[in-house]
């Protein structure tokens, strides 16, 4: 299984982002997927969570309203389209999957099994 992060890049505050994971070896359709980010000296966090079905999601508090997962499971890509970003939004950004099929969201990093390699957002004030 390899999960490859894009998208990443530098942009001012307010402006917006999309990153993508494009996924193989992963049957997208039965995995649960994530996004987690790390800034420089903090903890890895979650964002962003969507379930092996796809039709639930969860997001961190911090990016509700502003951030949005989606998926193509014929393309085997998930997305973060992330708007109205912030400086405390930069971060290395990864994405995940965990291979149960669960209905619910995975929220915690511990529960993933495999992971891409970050791609890293900068937001500028």
């Amino acid at each position: 299984v390899q999960l490859q992060a894009f998208g990443g890049g530098t942009v001012q505050a307010g402006e917006s982002l999309r990153l993508s994971c494009a996924a193989s070896g992963v049957t997208f359709g039965t995995y649960r997927m994530g996004w987690f980010r790390q800034a420089p000296g903090k903890e890895r966090e979650f964002v962003a969570g969507i379930n092996w079905s796809g039709d639930t999601t969860d997001y961190a508090y911090s990016v509700k309203g502003r951030f949005t997962i989606s998926r193509d499971v014929a393309k085997n890509t998930m997305y973060l389209q992330m708007n109205s970003l912030k400086p405390e939004d930069t971060a290395t950004y990864y994405c995940a999957a965990d291979r149960t099929s669960r209905s619910t969201v995975a929220i915690f990093s511990r529960t993933y099994d495999y992971w891409g390699q970050g791609t890293e957002v900068t937001v500028s004030s």
